[in-house]
C-alpha cells in the first residue's frame, strides 16, 4: 500500500468521523472541493502544509494521516 493511498484512506475516514462532506472540509480548510476529492481518489499528493491545515480542521494530529489502516 502506497503512502498516497494510506493518506487518502485516512483523510476519507477522518472526514466521515467528523460527518463532513468534501465541500464542508474544503470550505473550512480554504481549498477547492475538487482538491479534497482528488486527494481522496489519490489523484494528487498533499503537501505537508496542506495535511497540517486539514488536520486542524479535522481536529486531529497530522500523524493520523500516515497510520496504516487495520
Amino acid at each position: 500500500m502506497s503512502l498516497r493511498e494510506i493518506v487518502a484512506i485516512n483523510l476519507r475516514r477522518l472526514r466521515h468521523v467528523r460527518d463532513l462532506s468534501q465541500e464542508e472540509l474544503a470550505d473550512r480548510a480554504g481549498v477547492n472541493r475538487n482538491y479534497v476529492g482528488m486527494l481522496e481518489r489519490e489523484e494528487h499528493a498533499a503537501t505537508i502544509d496542506m495535511l497540517e491545515k486539514l488536520a486542524d480542521v479535522l481536529q486531529v494530529d497530522a500523524v493520523e494521516f500516515f497510520k496504516r489502516p487495520s
